[in-house]
């Protein structure tokens, strides 16, 4: 099934950025006080449903935009049309289609596809993960003083109790660089391909993490939740290389 993920991965990338240029304020949308919808994230995740129905009729279906569709099925797609709708609004090129297959609970394919950047990430379960082909492994750092973090703000959008500012504001002067791309699969591919040492966030959702959290795992990575444990992302998610985890760990608790 990973062949037709790729396929139909790229197809759709194709389409979300053929759609990015044709933008209009019709087309936007806002589904929360400050959470934006286009008329691309729906017509990117109709063609993928679709092709699931029509490919394997018996699969379960998570889907940002239209919801769940027998989600308890042995097999069950998770799908994140556009991961970084503000991104791709406002014409910048960190944007992502995300899809993760789940078997029984347990993730076992999946691909994040960057159209406008032109990296294709794709990873199944024991058989490792790749960028446009190629074989991908984490980082090697070691040190926190020479780290690169990502993070996000989820938190702030859902205006939740997490205070992911607090945690900034403690973690700062003990790393190299903060990056924030506004695409947590994104974050977690480049993770996986060492481009990134760590990430975490508050407050995703299941379609955020699915794909991201099984590259950096088949690339040698460690995932988690913010208390160390695999409840996420319910109770959070930091994403490394594994030589750093720990820390960030303590890093994450203000």
């Amino acid at each position: 099934m990973i062949d037709f993920l790729a396929y139909h991965i790229q197809e759709a990338g194709r389409m979300a950025l053929d759609a990015q240029a044709k933008l209009t304020a019709g087309d936007i949308s806002f589904k929360g006080e400050r959470d934006l919808v286009t008329s691309a994230d729906k017509a990117v995740e109709k063609y993928l449903v679709d092709a699931i129905i029509s490919s394997y009729p018996e699969h379960g279906i998570i889907g940002e935009e239209s919801g769940s569709h027998g989600a308890d099925a042995s097999y069950c797609w998770i799908i994140d049309p556009i991961d970084g709708t503000t991104s791709y609004v406002h014409q910048q090129p960190y944007f992502s289609v995300s899809i993760g297959l789940r078997k029984d609970n347990t993730m076992i394919a999946g691909g994040v596809y960057a159209p406008a950047l032109n990296q294709l990430f794709l990873a199944e379960k024991g058989g490792g993960a790749t960028l446009n082909g190629a074989p991908i492994t984490v980082s090697s750092c070691e040190k926190m003083i020479h780290a690169i973090l990502a993070t996000g703000f989820a938190c702030l959008r859902k205006r939740s109790g997490a205070d992911n500012l607090a945690v900034l504001a403690k973690l700062l002067p003990k790393i190299s660089d903060i990056r924030r791309c506004g695409s947590a699969a994104i974050d977690l591919a480049y993770v996986a391909a060492g481009k990134y040492d760590g990430y975490w966030e508050h407050n995703l959702n299941l379609y955020d993490i699915a794909a991201g959290a099984l590259l950096v795992t088949e690339a040698g990575g460690t995932v988690t939740d913010l208390r160390g444990n695999q409840d996420y992302p319910a109770s959070g998610i930091i994403a490394t290389n594994g030589a750093i985890h720990d820390i960030l760990l303590q890093g994450v608790i203000v």
